[in-house]
């Protein structure tokens, strides 16, 4: 039964990645945001960027996502190899704070996450895509309510991208693949910070 769901929500993200805008590209400047994270930490791009060598920006769509989850988990285990090139992990999401805290149970995650309540990073970003009516119906049908997930109706998810953005505010790295299973690597990461 878990593999049939899980098959059956594999082929529904394909569907709707096809829609997903391109995000931005490198070598421009990276837009600038502050929130809140999970441990009430204020977050902000700029300042964070005056103190770190590099910020990996990756966004993810929910802790229904076993994709978000594992490339979470390695982020996560990672961490000290990601930190000891002076960088600073940011996980982007449109769930709410209690799904965000079932994302890091999940993973063990213990970097910064922040909640884009009213898509504006995502849409910032390029990320953005709205789900259509069917597929959001589908979803419902395997479990995954995404305005209970997301505490809103407007069914926006991310492309689930990374970004590498230097001191400067400039993107040096992307990772964008209209298909959610593929992220990019820790090796990867590790090679471009």
């Amino acid at each position: 039964m878990k593999k049939t769901i899980f098959i059956a929500l594999t082929l529904v993200c394909l569907q709707i990645c096809v829609y997903a805008q391109s995000g931005l590209k490198v070598g421009q400047q990276a837009p600038f945001f502050s929130g809140i994270d999970q441990n009430g930490k204020k977050i902000d791009l700029k300042k964070v960027l005056k103190s770190k060598k590099s910020v990996v920006l990756f966004f993810y769509r929910g802790q229904w996502c076993p994709f978000c989850n594992k490339h979470i988990k390695e982020l996560q285990d990672s961490l000290q190899l990601l930190t000891g090139k002076n960088a600073y992990v940011i996980g982007i999401t449109p769930e709410t704070k209690e799904n965000i805290n079932a994302t890091i149970k999940k993973t063990n995650a213990s970097f910064s996450m922040l909640q884009d309540a009213d898509d504006k990073i995502m849409k910032a970003y390029g990320v953005d895509y709205r789900m259509d009516d069917d597929t959001f119906a589908k979803y419902k049908t395997y479990g995954v309510d995404l305005e209970a997930n997301n505490g809103n109706n407007r069914h926006t998810l991310p492309v689930p991208a990374t970004y590498i953005i230097s001191p400067s505010g400039k993107i040096k790295f992307v990772h964008f693949d209209k298909n959610y299973q593929k992220r990019a690597s820790i090796k990867t990461l590790l090679t471009e910070l």
